[in-house]
């Protein structure tokens, strides 16, 4: 790029701070599977399978959270290839055809859930178009923000990507409110002007995305030289880190950590209504579940940074053991009120330190993974490898799925919903264990070209 080129009528160095405010904006929309919690409520509420009095048999427990596992896992498969496909198609086109498969998504699952009620193909429309959508078009804010900011990429990268973590705060009010348009309220207003809305948002959006020249810096700027051994001795490509038991490790760890927060997400709203919760803190303005995505939506924004930081400070390993050590207390904390009816205050309040633990631990995962990936197995391949790390996140949210639905079967109690944190437990044990002394880097590999 030619010195004194401008971007948006201003300076490059200024103007490329405007990727950072259209990719924050890009996943907002498509953040707002963070809310599917007040969707899938409404939508198994509409189909006759909705819980009754705070007790939900297991089978529609399944169906109404399949939809939003077989999303985290079509996004964590979509992801995977974005690389690749970027390399071919550039950011204007990728984030276009992106958002045109997330609109195509929710606007195809508002009429499933109007005239259709089939679960299966609900499935289809949400779980795996919109998935898919989203895995083709998150990349894009990730690249421009580390391309067109290499003086600063993780704070431009960490900016783009609040906006996923923080569009609950967004997504949950305007769907509840398109949501209660209508008496009796119906999903498929959310669901329709919603995806319509996404769609006009991320083609614009994505009309001005745009990468710099390669080698493109700020003016001013002079990279810092990498050490010698940062730079060659570890070169691992995509098709080498999966035979090593480094990444095998991680990967677990990745999948019970995003499983326990994304469980969370997709159940906040059930669990919240359970007996011996109870919880109703509407306002005239704001439903029950806006406020209290409000209230927990910041923890996993927040654990991105701050769990960075640790990462940054004290390494991937300790970084791990405390996002376990954060789940394993809340999932107890929500296991103490298993066989209880009478919904208390100390309920309430152990309810909301229970969810932002395992929201933080989320936010924290998703700081955590990509860099011990750049970090165990180099920074040459890394996006590359991320995306067969990041695998793990869809692992983590299909699992959840069946942890929710299934557990109050298999342990046979009266604790219905909360059952499910009894399994959290002894995974997350699980991961504290292998994090503790089987979390470290492989050994060094001298560098190679990636193996297409």
């Amino acid at each position: 790029m030619a010195e004194g080129t401008k971007l948006f009528g201003m300076p490059a160095e200024k103007g490329r701070w405007m990727y950072v405010v259209l990719g924050f904006i890009v996943n907002i929309c498509l953040g707002s599977v963070y809310a599917y919690s007040i969707f899938g409520t409404q939508l198994a509420k509409e189909w006759g399978f909705g819980a009754v009095a705070g007790v939900q048999a297991a089978g529609d427990v399944f169906k109404q959270q399949i939809p939003f596992g077989v999303f985290l896992l079509f996004f964590a498969i979509a992801f995977l290839f974005s690389g690749q496909l970027l390399e071919k198609l550039g950011p204007k086109k990728q984030a276009i055809i992106g958002g045109i498969v997330v609109a195509l998504g929710w606007i195809l699952s508002s009429f499933v859930a109007k005239w259709s009620h089939s679960v299966p193909l609900f499935v289809l429309t949400y779980g795996v178009i919109g998935g898919a959508g989203v895995g083709i078009c998150y990349i894009v804010p990730i690249q421009a923000a580390t391309r067109w900011f290499p003086d600063k990429k993780g704070l431009a990268t960490g900016l783009a990507l609040a906006g996923f973590g923080g569009s609950p705060f967004i997504s949950t009010y305007l769907g509840q409110k398109l949501i209660n348009m209508h008496t009796p309220n119906q999903v498929f207003d959310a669901l329709l002007y919603l995806g319509i809305a996404f769609l006009v948002v991320i083609l614009v959006s994505a009309w001005f995305m745009k990468f710099p020249e390669a080698g493109w810096k700020p003016a001013g700027w002079t990279p810092k030289a990498a050490p010698a051994a940062a730079t060659t001795a570890v070169a691992y490509n995509r098709k080498d880190i999966v035979k090593t038991r480094a990444f095998w490790v991680l990967f677990v760890c990745y999948a019970i950590g995003a499983m326990a927060g994304l469980m969370a997400i997709g159940i906040y709203k059930s669990a919240y209504g359970l007996p011996m919760i109870g919880l109703t803190i509407s306002t005239a303005a704001l439903s029950t579940a806006v406020i209290v995505q409000f209230i927990l939506a910041p923890f996993n924004a927040g654990g991105r940074p701050l769990l960075g930081w640790v990462t940054d400070k004290l390494g991937p390993k300790v970084a791990a053991m405390i996002t376990f050590a954060l789940i394993i207390v809340a999932a107890v904390l929500m296991i103490t009120m298993r066989g209880s009816t009478t919904p208390t205050d100390a309920h309430k309040i152990m309810y909301f330190v229970a969810f932002c633990l395992f929201y933080l631990g989320l936010g924290g995962w998703l700081a955590i993974a990509p860099t011990a990936t750049a970090q165990y197995f180099g920074v040459k391949f890394s996006a590359r490898n991320y995306g067969v790390m990041f695998l793990a996140y869809g692992v983590g949210g299909l699992v959840a799925t069946f942890i929710a639905a299934y557990s109050s079967k298999i342990f046979k109690g009266s604790g219905g919903l909360i059952d499910a944190f009894i399994p959290v437990v002894i995974l997350a044990g699980l991961g504290l264990v292998m994090a503790a002394f089987f979390m470290k880097p492989p050994k060094a590999k001298k560098e190679e070209e990636p193996k297409k």
